[in-house]
């Protein structure tokens, strides 16, 4: 069953994979080799977590799946020449899938962090950090992670923000204080539910997200704090897959020159910052 997050007009429902064509965007004369190594042939088959909020989540009234990160797939399939599937996945899960080939790379908001970076390879594609939601007129007074000391926190599994979390807790114990609270979940759209519920104080999850429903409901959450480890995200292969890996980049360099790059931050109201 979905779970409605009051207004705001998302779904982490859905199926388990879906191809789609690229008719919905400009049509371009495939100009990059397609890799030789795809999982499915003419098909270029990306894994993602589909409740991150505005990258890759499925529209409740087409039951699709959309977000800046499908647009961008879909324009790199178009410079290949093939198709996309889109595989649905959690994002515990999502780096093993990868390696055990149930696709060809993720494409789902993924943080360069220096643990990762020696584990795979990546296509540079957005500058992005990790930011704190707080309920309106921020009553816990956070301002920033070191505020969090005995507070309840919730978090999606998984993800660098966690591992910042687990950090800043011990550290909270070391200087005496209590520790933090973690809730953590399944998916995105769990992490904000709980603070929409109120059972938690804060939120933490990567900036776009949160940056994204921040302005959609300012009346209903506000930042705990500026946004912090700010660094690249990128599209991930496998270690060593140079064919696949050369065949993502070129297309990217393709659709930033043919100005769809610009097009997705205007159509997803992203920032010149966030660009890379």
């Amino acid at each position: 069953m979905c779970m409605l997050l009051l207004t705001l007009i998302i779904s982490a429902c859905g199926g388990n994979s879906s191809t789609t064509s690229n008719d919905q965007l400009t049509k371009v004369t495939p100009n990059v080799p397609a890799p030789k190594d795809l999982q499915t042939a003419d098909t270029l088959t990306i894994g993602t977590d589909p409740t991150y909020f505005p990258m890759e989540y499925v529209d409740q009234t087409s039951n699709q799946y959309t977000g800046f990160d499908i647009d961008l797939s879909q324009a790199l399939a178009a410079h290949m020449g093939v198709k996309v599937n889109v595989v649905k996945t959690s994002f515990d899960t999502i780096f093993d899938d990868l390696n055990n080939k149930r696709f060809d790379i993720i494409v789902a908001s993924v943080y360069m962090s220096p643990a990762r970076l020696p584990k795979f390879d990546f296509v540079k594609y957005m500058q992005a950090g990790s930011a704190l939601l707080v309920q309106n007129g921020n009553p816990k007074n956070v301002k920033g992670v070191d505020d969090l000391c005995g507070l309840n926190v919730s978090v999606q599994n998984g993800t660098s923000q966690q591992e910042k979390l687990t950090a800043t807790s011990k550290a909270c114990e070391a200087k005496g204080k209590s520790a933090i609270k973690v809730m953590v979940l399944g998916t995105e759209t769990d992490v904000i539910q709980a603070l929409v519920d109120r059972r938690v104080d804060a939120t933490f999850q990567g900036s776009l997200s949160a940056g994204y429903y921040n302005k959609l409901h300012p009346e209903q959450f506000a930042y705990g704090g500026p946004v912090i480890e700010a660094a690249p995200s990128g599209i991930v292969i496998r270690k060593g897959d140079v064919e696949m890996q050369n065949a993502v980049q070129k297309a990217f360099q393709a659709l930033k020159a043919d100005g769809t790059y610009d097009k997705l931050f205007t159509k997803w109201g992203f920032t010149n910052d966030e660009k890379i």
